[in-house]
C-alpha cells in the first residue's frame, strides 16, 4: 500500500484530517450570484472584477494558485507585480458574460500540473507576462469580433512574444495534516534580466462584518523577522514563516468604502492595501503597526534572463515559527515520490509517456477544481443585519423557492473561473474518474446532493446556482451505482449503506420527474434544455413561440435511463435486503410504459421510420403534433436506456422473475417494441434496452457515419447534414434555425457561452461508449456494422466503442508529427517547450479538428479522459 493510499484511509476513518488543507480557494467570486445583492439579479454587474480588490466578499474568497481551510477561514495565496500592470495581480482577470463574444471567458494561462487525493502534494504553474497586461486589448478586441469569430486569447495580444514572461510555480507538501510547506519557483523566460515583486499572501475570510454571529475578528501579527502568527477562534493560532525574512505588509480584510461608496467612516486598512502600497506608492495604505487581518511577504526580485528564483515557505498550527526549513527539502521530495507511487499502484504505469503526462494533469486539474462553497439562501435573501437590506424584489426573485438550501461545503466545481459553483450533471460525471483516485469522496460528493439541505423537499436536485429550479439531465443514479462499482473493485468489498441511502433520496427525485415533468401522464417527459443549452430550434426552457410544448426525446430517454439505473440498484439490494425485491419490479414496470411511449404512441412514438432516428416533438394547443427534425444527440440518447443482467443477480428473487414473465405473457403491447431477454436457466445473461436491434442498427449507421456525426475525434453533438441543410421554422414571421455549427456558438440562447450545435461533449460520449459495450455484452460477435458507415469495414460493438475511445484520448495525445488536437492550430502551445507538454482540458471540443473550446479549465467531466486512457491502456 502506497503512504498516499494509508493517508486516505487515515482521512476515511477519521484519524487524521488529511484533508483539512486543499485547493479550495475559488479563482473567482466576484460576478457570482451569492455575492450579487441587485434588485434585477445581473451577477455581474453588481459585483464587477473592477471591484474584486476593494469590495470584502461575503460567500467565499479568490486567489491565484491558493489554498484554504475546509472551512475557508485561513487563506493563502500567491499575489504578483511586473512592474508595469495597472493593478497588482491577485486574481485572474477574464471578461464578464456581456464582455465576451461568446460569453464570460477567463484570459489567463494557468495549468494544474499535479495532486494526490489527499493533496499531500500539489503543483501548479501560472504565466506571468513581463509586459503590461493586456486588459484593455481584451476588451476592445471581444466587442470587434461577432458570435462567428473565435474567442480572442490573451496570447493573440503579443504579450508573450519573445519568452517575455514568467513561469511561476506554487508547490505544497504536507509534513503532516496541519504542517504545509510552500515553494514558488519563478522562471524568466525572457532573453533579459528582470524584476518581479513576488507577494505570498495569508488572510482570513471576512466572517465577522455581516452582525449574523458572533464572530470576534482574526488577527495575524508579526512576531519576528519573516515570522506571523495567525489566530482565530475555531481555528486556534498558526505560525506563517518566511524564508529570508522579506518586509511584511499587513492590512484589513475590509472594504474600502470611501473609494466604493465615497465613505469616510469604513477602515483605514483596506482589502485594496497592498495594490495601493506597491504599485501606488501610498505609504500610509498599510498598518505600520504589523497587524492586521490579511498580510503578505514582499519579495523584490530581479530574475536572471533563462534563470529562475525559489521562496520557500511554511504554514503550521501551534508551532513555534523559529523551526524553519531544515527538512523542507527532503519532505518535498519524498512527497512527490509517494505521488508518483501511487498514481503508478492506478495502473498509470502501463500506459505510454504522454498518456500518462495527460492522465496524471487530468487528475491533478479534477483534484484542483475541488472549491469551499458557501450559500445559506435565507439569509442571501434576506440580506445581513449589519448591512442595507437588499431590495424586495430579491424575495420573489431567483432561488427563493429553495430557502431550505444550506451549504457550507467542499464541492467538485466544472470550472473554478467560469463556473465557479457546482452544476448537478457536471458533478455526477467528475465522479467517475473521482472514483479512481478517492472514491470516499467521490461517495460523499454524490451524497451531499442527495441530503436535505441540498435535495428540495419536492425532490428535486438543485442544477446550479444561477437557477437551482433548471432541470439537468436525471443522471445521479447512474454515477451512483457506477462509483458503487469502482469503489467496490478498487477497494474489495461492496458499500451497500451507500447505495442504500442513495436510493431512498433518489426515490424522491424519481417522483419529483414522474410528477412534474410529465405533463400529460402518458410517459413522455419533458424538462426544459436539460443541459443542452442550444441545442433545439427553441428554447427549450421558455415558452414556445407556437404556444403547446416539445415532447423530449432526450426528456423521456434520460427516464427510461433513470428506470433501469434504479432497477439496477434496487436488483443489487435485495441481494442483502429481499424487501428491495418489490421497488425493482416497480421500476421494470416504469422502464415498460415509458419504453412503450417512445417508441408507439401515436404510432411510432417519438422514432422516425423515414430517417431511422429519433427526434423531439412539437405538440401544438390544437392537439396536432409533427417531429422537429433536428439530427442531434438528442436523437441517440435513446440508446444510453439499456442494461445487461445476469442470471444470478435475480437467480433467487421469485417475486421479480414472476413479475417478469407475467409482462412477457400478458403485456405484449407493452414489451414487444423494445429489446429484452431475461435471463434465466437457459440463458445466463439478460438485456434489456429502449431501442429494438433494428432500430439500433438504423441509429448506428447514422451515428457512425463521418458524413453525419463520426468525427475523426469523436461523436459530434450535432449530424454536420446540417451544414448545407440547416433546420428552419418560420414562426409568426419570425425565422428559427438551426445550423451544424462546430467551434463556439453562433446563438446567443443561454448567454452564448456553450454550444450543442456540432462540438464534441465528452460526457454523452462517455454514456456511448458505455452503452456499446452493454450491447456488445450481450450479443457478442453477433450484432457487427459498418465503422465508419459506408467503409466496408465491419467491427462488433466493443471495437466501435473501442474506437471511439481512442479518437477522444487522441484529442490530447500526440499525433504522427508530435501535435495535439486540443490546440488546433495555436503554435505557440504545438511546439514551444514551454508550453507544448501542459494542457488545457476545455469543455467541449471542434467537431471537425479536436481544438478545444469553452471554459478552458472544466477538467470536471473532460477529466473522463483518465478513464478512458486506462481502459484502453493506450
Amino acid at each position: 500500500m502506497s503512504a498516499e493510499h494509508q493517508r486516505l484511509l487515515e482521512a476515511r476513518d477519521r484519524v487524521k484530517h488529511w484533508k483539512r488543507w486543499g485547493p479550495y480557494l475559488s479563482e473567482r467570486q466576484w460576478g457570482t450570484v451569492r455575492e450579487d445583492y441587485s434588485p434585477e439579479g445581473d451577477a455581474w454587474a453588481s459585483f464587477p472584477f473592477e471591484h474584486s480588490h476593494q469590495r470584502a466578499y461575503r460567500w467565499g474568497e479568490d486567489g491565484l494558485l491558493g489554498i484554504s481551510d475546509n472551512h475557508q477561514r485561513l487563506c493563502f495565496a500567491v499575489a504578483l507585480w511586473n512592474g508595469r500592470d495597472p493593478i497588482l495581480k491577485e486574481r485572474l482577470y477574464g471578461l464578464n458574460n456581456g464582455q465576451g463574444n461568446h460569453g464570460e471567458d477567463v484570459k489567463e494561462v494557468y495549468f494544474y500540473l499535479d495532486s494526490t487525493p489527499t493533496h499531500s502534494y500539489m503543483k501548479a504553474l501560472y504565466k506571468y507576462p513581463q509586459r503590461h497586461y493586456p486588459y484593455d486589448w481584451l476588451r476592445r478586441r471581444a466587442a470587434q469580433l461577432g458570435l462567428h469569430e473565435h474567442e480572442p486569447e490573451v496570447w493573440e495580444s503579443g504579450c508573450f512574444d519573445e519568452n517575455r514572461y514568467f513561469d511561476v510555480f506554487a508547490e505544497y507538501a504536507k509534513a503532516e495534516e496541519n504542517d504545509i510547506l510552500i515553494r514558488l519557483t519563478v522562471h524568466n523566460r525572457g532573453p533579459v534580466a528582470a524584476p518581479l515583486h513576488l507577494l505570498p499572501t495569508l488572510w482570513f475570510r471576512n466572517r465577522w462584518s455581516w452582525g449574523r454571529k458572533d464572530r470576534p475578528r482574526a488577527s495575524i501579527t508579526e512576531t519576528g523577522p519573516g515570522q506571523v502568527e495567525a489566530s482565530e477562534a475555531t481555528m486556534g493560532r498558526w505560525s506563517f514563516t518566511l524564508e529570508g525574512a522579506p518586509p511584511l505588509l499587513f492590512t484589513e480584510n475590509e472594504s474600502n468604502d470611501h473609494v466604493l461608496y465615497g465613505n469616510s467612516k469604513g477602515s483605514v486598512y483596506t482589502k485594496d492595501a497592498f495594490h495601493r502600497r506597491i504599485v501606488s506608492g501610498e505609504l500610509e495604505a498599510v498598518n505600520p503597526l504589523q497587524t492586521g487581518s490579511k498580510m503578505c511577504g514582499w519579495y523584490q526580485l530581479e530574475v536572471p534572463a533563462g534563470g529562475s528564483v525559489s521562496v520557500r515557505l511554511r504554514l503550521r498550527a501551534d508551532a513555534p515559527a523559529a523551526e524553519g526549513f531544515s527538512n523542507f527539502d527532503e519532505i518535498f521530495a519524498q512527497r512527490l515520490k509517494e505521488a508518483d507511487d501511487f498514481y503508478c499502484e492506478l495502473r498509470s504505469c502501463t500506459l505510454s509517456d504522454d498518456a500518462r503526462l495527460v492522465q496524471r494533469q487530468a487528475f491533478a486539474g479534477l483534484l484542483w477544481s475541488k472549491q469551499y462553497y458557501h450559500y445559506v439562501v435565507e439569509d442571501w435573501l434576506k440580506g445581513d443585519p449589519a448591512t442595507p437590506p437588499p431590495p424586495e424584489e430579491r424575495l420573489n426573485g431567483r432561488n427563493s423557492e429553495w430557502r431550505h438550501f444550506f451549504t457550507d461545503d467542499i464541492l467538485s466545481m466544472p470550472d473554478k473561473w467560469e463556473y465557479p459553483w457546482f452544476a448537478a450533471w457536471d458533478l455526477a460525471f467528475h465522479m467517475i474518474p473521482f472514483a479512481q483516485v478517492d472514491a470516499e469522496f467521490a461517495k460523499t460528493q454524490l451524497q451531499l446532493l442527495l441530503r436535505e439541505w441540498y435535495l428540495h423537499p419536492n425532490g428535486q436536485i438543485p442544477a446550479y446556482e444561477w437557477a437551482f429550479s433548471d432541470v439537468n439531465p436525471p443522471v445521479h443514479a447512474w454515477a451512483c451505482y457506477r462509483v458503487f462499482k469502482i469503489d467496490w473493485k478498487e477497494n474489495g468489498g461492496p458499500d451497500y449503506e451507500f447505495l442504500e441511502r442513495c436510493f431512498h433520496k433518489l426515490l424522491m427525485n424519481f417522483t419529483w420527474w414522474v410528477n412534474r415533468k410529465d405533463s400529460t401522464g402518458d410517459n413522455i417527459f419533458e424538462g426544459g434544455f436539460l443541459g443542452l443549452d442550444n441545442i433545439g430550434v427553441f428554447d427549450r426552457s421558455r415558452p414556445l413561440p407556437t404556444g403547446g410544448y416539445i415532447e423530449q426525446s432526450d426528456g423521456t430517454s434520460w427516464m427510461a435511463m433513470y428506470s433501469l439505473n434504479m432497477l439496477r440498484i434496487a436488483l443489487e439490494l435485495a441481494k442483502v435486503n429481499a424487501a428491495y425485491e418489490d421497488i425493482a419490479s416497480k421500476f421494470l414496470e416504469h422502464f415498460l410504459y415509458i419504453s412503450s411511449a417512445m417508441n408507439t404512441l401515436g404510432g411510432a412514438g417519438l422514432w422516425d421510420e423515414q430517417d431511422g432516428f429519433y427526434y423531439d416533438r412539437l405538440r401544438l394547443p390544437n392537439g396536432h403534433c409533427y417531429p422537429l427534425r433536428v439530427r442531434s444527440i438528442v436523437g441517440l440518447i435513446p440508446l444510453f436506456a439499456v442494461e445487461t443482467f445476469d442470471a444470478e443477480l435475480t437467480a433467487n428473487l421469485d417475486g421479480f422473475q414472476r413479475r417478469t414473465k407475467w409482462f412477457i405473457e400478458h403485456r405484449r403491447d407493452l414489451t414487444e417494441h423494445l429489446l429484452w431477454h431475461p435471463a434465466d436457466d437457459r440463458n445466463p445473461l439478460g438485456i434489456i434496452a429502449l431501442i429494438q436491434p433494428i432500430r439500433l442498427i438504423r441509429a448506428l449507421e447514422l451515428m457512425l457515419d463521418e458524413a453525419e456525426f463520426l468525427s475523426p475525434y469523436g461523436i459530434r453533438s450535432m449530424s454536420q447534414v446540417h451544414r448545407k441543410n440547416p433546420f428552419v421554422m418560420h414562426v409568426n414571421g419570425d425565422e428559427y434555425r438551426v445550423d451544424y455549427c462546430p467551434a463556439e456558438s453562433s446563438s446567443r440562447m443561454f448567454g452564448g457561452n456553450s454550444n450543442w450545435r456540432g462540438p464534441i461533449w465528452f460526457p454523452l460520449n462517455y454514456l456511448l461508449i458505455e452503452s456499446l459495450q452493454k450491447f456488445h455484452h450481450f450479443f457478442g460477435d453477433r450484432l457487427q456494422v459498418e465503422f465508419p458507415t459506408g467503409s466496408g469495414n465491419v467491427m462488433d460493438l466493443a471495437e466501435i466503442a473501442a474506437e471511439i475511445s481512442k479518437r477522444l484520448s487522441h484529442i490530447f495525445l500526440r499525433d504522427e508529427n508530435g501535435r495535439r488536437a486540443c490546440y488546433g492550430d495555436t503554435e505557440l502551445f504545438q511546439t514551444d517547450e514551454h508550453f507544448r507538454d501542459y494542457l488545457f482540458f476545455h469543455e467541449y471540443f471542434h467537431g471537425d479538428n479536436g481544438a478545444g473550446l469553452g471554459a478552458n479549465h472544466q477538467t470536471g467531466w473532460t477529466a473522463l479522459v483518465a478513464k478512458l486512457l486506462t481502459q484502453s491502456g493506450e
